[in-house]
């Protein structure tokens, strides 16, 4: 009995274990949360408390479409006004050198999500100009963010954004990588 006992300890850790595994492997870093609770991350990057300050202190629905300086190349925004194109009409993208903190000041915002390293079709190779790579893979989650909601996407992230339906404002403050 003592040794039946033990063996079914050792095959449960096995398949714990290897359960484990798996869902390390496929797991994001995604974090979504309200802009309310930003300083809980300040502790994930260095460049994050500048960045949730940015949100918090700027009159986001009266800034001028485009791209926003905050702290040169390290910390900056990109203020978008676009139209949701439905779950069909995205693709997943992915970032090496920024991660990308996406707040919604206005409409739904539906957003597909992926591990970068499950992802294996591309779409369009990575552009380190550019800062950006596509792949032709489906998200395996779709997340949706409410105005006042903000989610993060680390590199190893894929997310595919503009996902929902209806006019959209959002802020996307891109924070490098190597601060």
């Amino acid at each position: 009995m003592r040794s039946l006992s033990r063996y079914l300890t050792i095959v449960l850790a096995i398949v714990l274990l290897s359960g484990c595994a798996t869902m390390a492997k496929r797991r994001t870093r995604v974090i979504v949360d309200k802009l309310e609770n930003a300083d809980r991350y300040y502790d994930r990057h260095p460049g994050f408390r500048a960045a949730f300050d940015f949100l918090r202190t700027q009159k986001l629905d009266s800034l001028t479409t485009g791209r926003l300086a905050i702290a040169g190349e390290r910390l900056y925004a990109i203020v978008q006004r676009d139209r949701g194109k439905g779950r069909g009409g995205v693709k997943l993208e992915a970032h090496r050198k920024y991660i990308d903190i996406q707040y919604v000041v206005a409409g739904d915002e539906v957003i597909g999500v992926r591990p970068t390293a499950d992802c294996r079709t591309t779409a369009v190779p990575y552009d380190a100009t550019k800062d950006i790579g596509y792949f032709a893979d489906p998200p395996d989650t779709w997340l949706s963010l409410p105005p006042g909601t903000f989610a993060i996407f680390f590199p190893e992230d894929a997310h595919a954004p503009l996902a929902g339906e209806g006019d959209l404002l959002k802020v996307i403050v891109k924070v490098a990588v190597n601060w």
